[in-house]
C-alpha cells in the first residue's frame, strides 16, 4: 500500500522533465502558428505554405534539438546527485503544489512515469497506512476523499477536520485518501476499491461500519469505487453503511463546460486553431467533471475534448447503503434560485437531473443545503453538525 518515498531529487528531476516537455510543446505550437500566418490567405489556397514550412523548419528543429539535449544533460546530472540526498517527508506547501499539478496534468505525469505523479495511498495521522503495521483501532471507519487539485491535508480548515471531529464525537477512525486527481474518475474509483478490500480484511478488529465521505470530485470517486466493488464482488462493500458527498458535481460543473466552449471558439479561425492545443492540456479528471463521468463507459471510445451532449448512462447507488448529499450555495436565504457554491450548482450537488434515469435517489431527509457557504467552506466547522447528526442516527 505505501508508495516509495519521494526525494527532493526525484521531484526536481520530474519538474525538469516537465519544463523541457512544455518548452518543446510551446515551440511546436509557435511553429504551427508561424506557418499558418506566413502561408497566406485561406481564400487564395495558402500560396506560401510550402516556402513558409521550408523557411521555419530548420529554425524550430534547432530549438527542439537544443531543448532536448539540455533536458537530457540535466536529467543525467540529477541522477548522479540522487544517492547523495536522502528521501525526506514533503512539507505541506509542496504537497499542495504537487496536488494542483496532478489535478491539471496528472494523466500526462502518470503516462510518462514522471516522478511528480502522485500514487494513491491511504493515510492516518499524517502517515501512510501500512497493513503490516496496523494496531488496535475502532470498528468504525470513515474514509475521506479529497477533491480535484487538492490533497488530504486540506481536510483541515481553520482548525477543523471532519474526520478528527467524527473520531471525537462518534468514535470513528479517520483514514484519508491521497490520489492523483488528474486521472479519470473511474480509474481512481477502481484504485480506491482495490485499496479498501485488503484494508478491511487486515483491520485489527472486525469492521462493523464503513463510511465514505467525499468532497467535490472525491464524492464521484467514492461512487465509482462502489460500482467497481459491486462488479468485482468486493467484500468491503458489505461493510459500507453510509456515503456522504459534499458539493460533489454529480452532474457536472460549469467551469469545465466553459473550457470546452473556449476550445470550440478557438477552432473557428485557422489563426487561433493552434491555440486549441493549450486547452487540450487539461487532464482526464478535469474533463470528467463536464458531466460527472464516474464509469469507464462514460468516456471510453470518445474524444473527451469534443463538444456534444451528455453521454452518460445511469449509475445507480448500491442497495443497503444510506446516501447523503450536502450542497453549498452562496445565497443567504432559501428560494427558487439557489445557484451554486461558486463552483458546483446546487442541483448537481444534490443529484438532481432533468433526465429521470440520471437522477440519484437521495431521500429528501438525506439532502441538505448550506446557505452562504462556498465550495471550500463545505470542509469547515459550520456544516459539521449536519454530518454528525446524519451518522449518529
Amino acid at each position: 500500500m505505501p508508495g516509495k518515498p519521494r526525494s527532493h531529487i526525484d521531484e526536481l528531476r520530474g519538474a525538469t522533465r516537465l519544463a523541457v516537455e512544455a518548452t518543446r510543446g510551446v515551440t511546436a505550437l509557435v511553429e504551427k502558428m508561424h506557418v499558418t500566418i506566413a502561408s497566406g490567405p485561406t481564400l487564395l489556397g495558402r500560396p506560401l505554405a510550402i516556402p513558409a514550412r521550408l523557411a521555419t523548419r530548420a529554425v524550430y528543429a534547432s530549438i527542439q534539438g537544443i531543448t532536448k539535449l539540455v533536458g537530457s544533460s540535466l536529467d543525467v546530472a540529477l541522477a548522479q546527485l540522487a544517492p547523495l540526498i536522502e528521501a525526506s517527508p514533503a512539507g505541506t506547501q509542496r504537497e499542495i503544489v504537487l496536488a494542483v499539478l496532478n489535478g491539471v496534468l496528472g494523466d500526462y505525469l502518470h503516462e510518462t512515469a514522471n516522478p511528480l505523479a502522485i500514487e494513491m495511498e491511504l493515510r492516518h495521522a499524517g502517515r501512510v497506512v501500512e497493513l503490516a503495521g496496523l494496531t488496535a483501532a475502532s470498528s468504525k471507519l470513515v474514509v475521506l476523499v479529497h477533491g480535484s487539485c487538492m490533497t488530504d491535508t486540506q481536510f483541515t480548515r481553520a482548525g477543523h477536520d471532519h474526520g478528527a471531529a467524527l473520531a471525537r464525537d462518534l468514535g470513528y477512525t479517520p483514514l484519508y485518501v491521497r490520489y492523483n486527481s488528474g486521472l479519470h474518475i473511474s480509474t481512481n474509483g477502481q484504485a480506491l476499491a482495490a485499496l479498501l478490500e485488503p484494508l478491511v480484511a487486515a483491520w485489527p478488529v472486525d469492521v462493523d461500519e464503513l463510511v465514505l465521505l467525499g468532497h467535490s470530485m472525491g464524492g464521484l470517486v467514492a461512487r465509482s469505487a462502489c460500482h467497481a466493488a459491486d462488479v468485482r464482488g468486493d467484500r468491503w462493500l458489505g461493510r459500507l453503511r453510509a456515503m456522504i458527498t459534499l458539493g460533489s458535481p454529480h452532474h457536472g460543473a460549469p467551469l469545465e463546460r466553459g473550457g470546452n466552449w473556449i476550445d470550440r471558439l478557438l477552432e473557428v479561425s485557422a489563426y487561433t486553431a493552434p491555440l486549441g492545443a493549450l486547452g487540450r492540456i487539461r487532464s482526464a479528471g478535469v474533463t470528467d467533471l463536464r458531466y460527472g463521468n464516474v464509469l469507464d463507459e462514460h468516456w471510453q471510445g470518445r474524444d473527451r475534448f469534443a463538444h456534444g451532449r451528455d453521454p452518460r448512462s445511469a449509475c445507480t447507488l448500491p442497495d443497503g447503503v444510506r446516501f447523503y448529499a450536502l450542497a453549498g450555495t452562496l445565497s443567504t436565504e432559501h428560494g427558487p434560485r439557489l445557484r451554486s457554491d461558486g463552483m458546483v450548482p446546487v442541483d448537481s450537488a444534490l443529484g438532481v437531473h432533468v433526465r429521470p434515469e440520471l437522477c440519484l435517489a437521495y431521500p429528501e431527509a438525506h439532502r441538505s443545503i448550506a446557505l452562504g457557504t462556498g465550495h471550500i467552506e463545505l470542509l469547515g466547522a459550520s456544516v459539521y453538525p449536519v454530518l454528525r447528526d446524519w451518522l449518529a442516527t
